[in-house]
């Protein structure tokens, strides 16, 4: 195991804040841990044993579940590292495999290293044949998301050599697995939407290449690899590989504290990530673009995303961390124009329409002092569809990407000696103590 993957002990500073119970005067000192970076926590593990209260924040917002090396965003300096590395110098120099393993090791590989690793995520790529036939117990129709989470919770029945969560070894080829039968799974939920057959991955091809292969290919003629296609689909796995302590991250490592098997866990992070709020924001985009139909519009759609009262929010603006300009979004921008470039689109009326509201944030006041910039999500959703995906695959190839990320969390959380499950607790306000009623003395 690397330096960059061994726990130190959480010690705490010299630094300590006191909590004072205005009523009795009683007072408790709260011991401060330090991070390398961002804020310091509080420690309040003890507080219930020593108070009988719990604090109270929804949303997990001001609350640190976990100790992670993986991760850190500082939303209002607009930064984002993996391991220490800036994602803008990830996305323009490294690869995804290169990034997965950086997540997942700690550290970047060497050339050695490297040509291991993608040995064995290549060698991975193919699924069970059985697992081939879950397929055809979906409608045509079901939503992607509905299909990956039945068929990756399903690779538990079919590789029960990595399901041991205590062997290093299994949780190893479990990661392997995951990353590599990804693509394979999403690429097939594509074809069986479409009614087109299921194509096999390619062994010659790199992770995006053999990703937009098996999606696009068919066999009635020969696909060729459109080299900047295939860098913006890197690019965009990328961006999408890990971000933080974010809700489908938070769901693996709470399903993982009850010591679920890591297809489960993953499985549990693809339903979380199915929501508007989280991985179908770059979905809700586009829809908000069709439905507000042309750019003449735009000035009305503008003055009510300014009028607070209207209950009207536009979509793929702002971030719920970030308050700054997404670093990912710079980077999506830039690869955005290029996809564009290459396939020739000028007279795309959705486009259109995203370019005049992509000018306005970044020139109105309103929007700059605000802060609400175009995320990358804003950017995903009109490069995803100019390469042809339909919009509800949207949220698959998110959760194709950020199985890197889930993997790297689900084995940091595996490896801690003191883990514990997950158990949440709560400020109840329902009733009190009453006695049962019979349903013929009943008002």
């Amino acid at each position: 195991m690397t330096d960059a993957l061994k726990k130190p002990t959480l010690a705490a500073s010299a630094k300590t804040v006191t909590l004072t119970d205005d009523a009795s005067g009683k007072s408790w000192k709260l011991n401060v841990i330090p991070g390398t970076m961002g804020p310091d926590v509080i420690d309040v593990r003890k507080l219930y044993a020593e108070t009988g209260m719990f604090t109270f924040d929804p949303g997990f917002t001001s609350t640190g579940a976990c100790e992670s090396k993986i991760t850190f965003i500082d939303g209002e300096k607009g930064i984002l590292l993996h391991r220490g590395y800036p994602i803008d110098q990830l996305a323009e120099k490294s690869d995804f495999l290169e990034v997965a393993y950086l997540l997942q090791y700690g550290e970047l590989p060497n050339k050695a290293q490297k040509e291991d690793w993608v040995k064995h995520i290549t060698y991975h790529t193919m699924v069970h044949e059985q697992l081939i036939r879950f397929y055809s117990g979906f409608r045509r129709d079901a939503h992607p998301m509905a299909v990956m989470c039945g068929v990756v919770g399903a690779l538990s029945a079919f590789y029960h050599d990595s399901t041991d969560i205590h062997d290093e070894q299994q949780r190893e080829i479990a990661c392997h697995r995951m990353i590599a039968k990804m693509p394979t799974m999403a690429a097939m939920t594509y074809k069986y939407m479409m009614g087109q057959p299921f194509v096999y991955p390619q062994n010659n091809l790199s992770y995006a290449e053999n990703f937009l292969y098996m999606t696009f290919s068919v066999p009635a003629e020969p696909y060729k690899i459109n080299p900047v296609l295939a860098r913006a689909m890197d690019k965009i796995f990328i961006l999408h590989a890990d971000h933080e302590q974010n809700a489908s991250t938070s769901t693996v490592r709470l399903a993982s504290s009850s010591g679920a098997n890591p297809f489960a866990c993953i499985a549990a992070g693809i339903t979380s990530l199915w929501g508007p709020a989280h991985g179908g924001a770059n979905e809700a985009v586009l829809k908000m673009l069709m439905e507000i139909g042309s750019k003449d519009k735009i000035p009305e759609i503008i003055k009510r995303a300014k009028d607070k009262s209207s209950g009207f929010r536009l979509m793929g603006f702002g971030h719920r961390v970030y308050k700054n300009y997404d670093p990912r979004a710079k980077v999506m921008k830039k690869t955005c124009d290029e996809v564009l470039a290459e396939l020739g689109i000028k007279n795309d009326p959705l486009l259109e329409i995203a370019i005049e509201l992509e000018r306005i944030a970044l020139q109105d006041d309103y929007f700059v002092q605000k802060k609400l910039y175009p995320n990358v999500d804003f950017y995903s959703g009109i490069i995803l569809r100019a390469m042809g995906f339909p919009m509800s695959l949207f949220t698959a190839l998110f959760a194709l990407a950020r199985t890197a990320g889930w993997v790297a969390h689900w084995q940091e959380q595996s490896r801690e000696a003191d883990s514990r499950i997950g158990r949440p607790r709560q400020l109840y306000t329902g009733a009190t103590t009453r006695d049962f009623v019979p349903v013929d003395k009943r008002k």
